[in-house]
């Protein structure tokens, strides 16, 4: 017979799961936040770069974790976008994890060029799988062919084998070429389309911009002082893509 002491005690095993699903869900914040997998020399922060500041590298610099933030809008209000440009290495598993963990959508990237860096893409997908665990279906995640811009000669995946693979695990595809900045910005408001929980767009709400930019005008009209002594073109800047 149970003692009556023991009664509400959590046993081990509750704990574990407990702990499991704190792990596997991210915290609730303004921060809408977007993870990069992929094997290294893929061109996942060619990706990032290309989408955040318009710009590409020739040259291939290791990364080890970067993380990029830019505004956009969620459920019409303003927030950011914040993007994880993780290590193609396998060395920090535990990084790898705290990544998921805190994910919100997921770009899965491998070059067309190398079969092997869509192999490589497995594991993480299946660790995304083990770590968001039936949750996995309403979480945005994108395969991502990169470097399409490639001859065919170069290419070791054709298009119809990437979707193939995209199709085999339940999520999206799509490819693109940071270089020529093919299906970039597309990429990145395909995966905000896929979010179910709360509407997330590149696009600011213009209207609603607009008529705090009129409010503002008509206080300023009245003789009240902008705030931080920022006029209309203050409001304007903040509230342009970054």
């Amino acid at each position: 017979m149970a003692d009556k002491g023991d009664k509400g005690k959590e046993t081990p095993k509750n704990t574990e799961q407990k702990n499991q699903v704190t792990r596997a869900m991210p915290e609730q914040s303004n921060d809408y936040r977007v993870v990069v997998f992929g094997a290294g020399g893929v061109g996942k922060s060619s990706l990032v770069l290309r989408f955040i500041r318009g710009t590409f590298r020739e040259t291939y610099i290791p990364t080890i974790e970067d993380t990029y933030r830019q505004v956009i809008s969620c459920n019409k209000n303003i927030c950011t976008l914040q993007i994880t440009d993780t290590t193609g290495s396998h060395q920090f598993p535990a990084m790898q994890r705290l990544s998921i963990t805190k994910g919100h959508a997921f770009i899965l990237v491998y070059s067309v060029c190398s079969k092997q860096s869509l192999e490589e893409l497995r594991p993480i997908w299946q660790n995304i799988k083990d770590l968001k665990g039936p949750d996995v279906v309403n979480i945005p995640v994108m395969l991502v062919g990169n470097k399409n811009d490639e001859s065919t000669e170069l290419r070791e995946v054709t298009q119809a084998e990437g979707q193939a693979q995209a199709t085999a695990w339940g999520i999206s595809f799509m490819e693109t070429s940071a270089k020529t900045n093919h299906n970039v910005t597309e990429l990145f408001q395909e995966l905000l389309n896929m979010e179910k929980s709360r509407i997330v767009s590149l696009q600011l709400d213009v209207k609603k911009h607009k008529k705090q930019k009129k409010e503002k005008k008509v206080k300023e009209s009245n003789g009240a002082i902008p705030e931080n002594g920022e006029g209309a073109a203050g409001a304007k800047e903040k509230c342009q893509l970054m």
